[in-house]
């Protein structure tokens, strides 16, 4: 299991690092919520991996057949290994290119303010808007806290959800069954 796990995470990791290094100067000069939308189609990408990964693990190793749990846990590794490389290369990202933490918040939150007044949100809503983006501000300044954040906050959900939806399509040994088991 763990050559299937460390093969397909850092498969995974490193197409959401490459990705991110390739969109992230577009997303940072235009609007922030595309870069939101172009980050998370780029994870969802990334995290494919772990639908090869349980295939593979299932038909190669295990004769064509796996339960959820052993399937769901191919899936939390591989999130996790990619979840890291990932919030590895958004600090690898901030340091070549300067960007301080504070000064991406605060471009998001005007950014997000900008969003708000567009769609006519009441003035309330934007000081809260406002007031909770000062909180993240503060946190975003200490790596630590930005690092797990990056990793828990934005990536490994995401790998979650993807994990339990391949783990409960693969757990069927009739879906892409494999070519050299007999099935019953």
């Amino acid at each position: 299991m763990r050559k299937v796990v460390l093969t397909f995470g850092i498969t995974a990791g490193l197409i959401v690092v490459v990705l991110m290094f390739l969109t992230m100067p577009s997303v940072l000069s235009g609007d922030m919520e595309a870069g939101e939308a172009i980050g998370y189609t780029t994870m969802v990408l990334a995290l494919s991996s772990i639908f090869f990964a349980i295939k593979t693990y299932r038909d190669k190793y295990l004769g064509g057949s796996i339960k959820f749990g052993k399937a769901f846990v191919i899936g939390l590794l591989i999130s996790l290994i990619a979840s890291f490389m990932y919030s590895t290369g958004w600090e690898a990202y901030m340091s070549i290119n300067n960007i301080d933490g504070q000064e991406f918040m605060e471009s998001y939150m005007d950014s997000k303010v900008e969003k708000m007044k567009e769609v006519g949100a009441a003035q309330t809503e934007i000081d809260a808007a406002i007031e909770e983006g000062k909180y993240w501000m503060k946190i975003m300044t200490n790596p630590l806290y930005r690092f797990l954040f990056t990793m828990f906050g934005e990536m490994f959900w995401v790998g979650l959800i993807v994990s339990l939806i391949c783990a409960a399509i693969l757990r069927n040994k009739n879906v892409l069954p494999a070519k050299n088991v007999a099935i019953e």
